[in-house]
């Protein structure tokens, strides 16, 4: 994967996410959970990658059922790759993934996206949050060539705000840091919201906002900023450190 000129000196020496998602072998998401929960979060840990939050997909249009979405922290892109092969080398995660597989593999796919938070992210909190467990939202926004500034500018001020205003608690802005998943044209995002019916309401109210109908109206005038928008709901895992 190759990084864009523009950020790779900051993801070089810069902390980095990667959300990961784990598409189950047929009726083998448990066993990956339990994976997960007895070894491999311990495993991670004593190999620097920071463990955030850990979530199964709630619709089926998502994979509910047989997919897992973990979201890690690495001090730097450069860490990640030691972290990785120190985790890889580590004769207790061997021993984990070949007692966890005698019947067979239980990951049947793997994919990950390496992250920077957005100048305008609040940091991220790695805790239960108000009314523990919620819901998660991630959202993936692609934009039209040239347009990922003009996005980011509306989400800097005063498009989070509104977000806000209508009850969603913000977990992450950030961008992808590869030109092959997506750097310079996506912006990814998580919210939580208390739960699935909040959610709605959330929607409902935020589109409505005579506020938010202006400045997307003052924003678009050359154009719209996204060309496509993906929402996944995301339900934490009792071991997420994130709920």
């Amino acid at each position: 994967m190759l990084l864009t000129p523009g950020i790779m000196a900051a993801a070089e020496n810069s902390p980095v996410y990667e959300l990961r998602t784990y598409t189950a072998t047929p009726g083998r998401l448990h066993d990956v959970l339990a994976r997960f929960r007895d070894h491999t979060i311990a495993i991670f840990a004593r190999h620097g990658i920071v463990s955030v939050a850990y979530w199964v997909t709630l619709d089926a249009k998502d994979g509910a059922g047989e997919k897992l979405v973990y979201l890690l922290r690495h001090p730097s892109r450069e860490a990640a790759v030691a972290n990785w092969a120190a985790f890889q080398a580590d004769p207790a995660w061997q021993a984990a993934k070949k007692a966890s597989e005698v019947t067979g593999k239980i990951v049947a796919k793997a994919e990950s996206l390496f992250l920077g938070p957005a100048d305008y992210s609040p940091p991220v909190a790695i805790e239960a949050g108000p009314g523990a467990p919620r819901v998660f939202e991630l959202r993936i926004y692609t934009t039209p060539e040239g347009k990922l500034p003009a996005l980011d500018a509306r989400f800097r001020h005063p498009e989070r705000d509104y977000f806000v205003r209508h009850g969603m608690m913000e977990v992450g802005y950030f961008h992808p840091l590869d030109a092959d998943t997506g750097a310079g044209h996506t912006l990814v995002y998580i919210v939580a919201h208390a739960s699935r019916e909040a959610a709605t309401a959330s929607w409902l109210g935020f589109r409505a906002d005579p506020d938010w109908v202006a400045l997307k109206a003052n924003t678009e005038k050359d154009g719209a900023l996204t060309s496509k928008v993906e929402s996944i709901f995301l339900a934490p895992t009792a071991f997420s450190p994130l709920r």
